[in-house]
């Protein structure tokens, strides 16, 4: 049986590096390198998601205007229609979904609010962990 968010968040925690859509992209890039992290949520009012921004979105915004673009304020280059999960979403079901749409990082949605953020890496590890814990057991089982 596959893991779910809930339990990656259990063992990885909930902390999420937000920012404001009027921040610029200077100041995001340097909340993800202060914080050695690939993305960061952007949230409105009460706290509600309104835009993902990557690492991606800096290079393409440089890629396109070169270093003056770095003055525009996020909300310019962000993904402003975030995909989401809730808790009760397997880890099978995220890595379906992240390979399909490309994306890397999913934020985490309970009641309406944000309440964690999986990356790729996270699904990564449950998946080798419970390729692992398989692995044991049929050893186990084997040798009886």
């Amino acid at each position: 049986m596959s893991a779910t968010v809930r339990s990656i968040l259990q063992e990885k925690g909930r902390d999420v590096v937000t920012v404001g859509p009027n921040i610029t992209l200077a100041e995001a890039a340097r909340i993800l390198q202060e914080n050695r992290i690939g993305a960061v949520v952007v949230v409105g009012m009460e706290g509600r998601i309104v835009g993902i921004f990557t690492e991606r979105d800096v290079v393409t915004a440089i890629g396109r205007g070169g270093q003056d673009s770095l003055s525009q304020p996020v909300s310019t280059m962000m993904t402003a229609n975030v995909y989401r999960c809730a808790e009760e979403a397997t880890v099978n079901e995220l890595m379906e979904v992240m390979s399909a749409r490309r994306f890397r990082h999913v934020p985490v949605e309970s009641g309406g609010k944000l309440c964690g953020i999986i990356s790729i890496g996270d699904v990564v590890k449950s998946r080798i962990r419970e390729i692992e814990l398989e692995s044991e057991q049929i050893k186990a089982y084997i040798a009886g």
